[in-house]
């Protein structure tokens, strides 16, 4: 499912119009990644949570020649999936 067919099913289901479940969408992600981005976790009750993580700085090799290469440490964005949403997709 790409955003558009996400906007398409949730106007379907609230009756809302696409323009403004689009606009609604735009907003919930913007308000997520500012969230993260500043640090903190967003808790979605039954879905999941996002944060932010850390990855060190490590030495890689290039797989065409074989020669080491530094990896600098990074940032990342950690999605722990919720118990309802696990309990979903496992089918219990």
């Amino acid at each position: 499912m790409n955003k558009q067919e996400l906007v398409d099913a949730v106007a379907a289901t609230t009756g809302a119009s696409k323009v403004a479940t689009g606009e609604a969408i735009d907003a919930v992600i913007a308000a997520i990644t500012g969230a993260v981005t500043k640090g903190d976790a967003v808790q979605l009750i039954g879905f999941g949570s996002f944060s932010m993580g850390a990855r060190a700085a490590r030495v890689g090799r290039n797989p065409a020649t074989g020669a080491e290469i530094q990896i600098p440490a990074a940032k990342t964005v950690k999605f722990t999936a919720g118990k309802a949403f696990k309990d979903a997709v496992n089918g219990a």
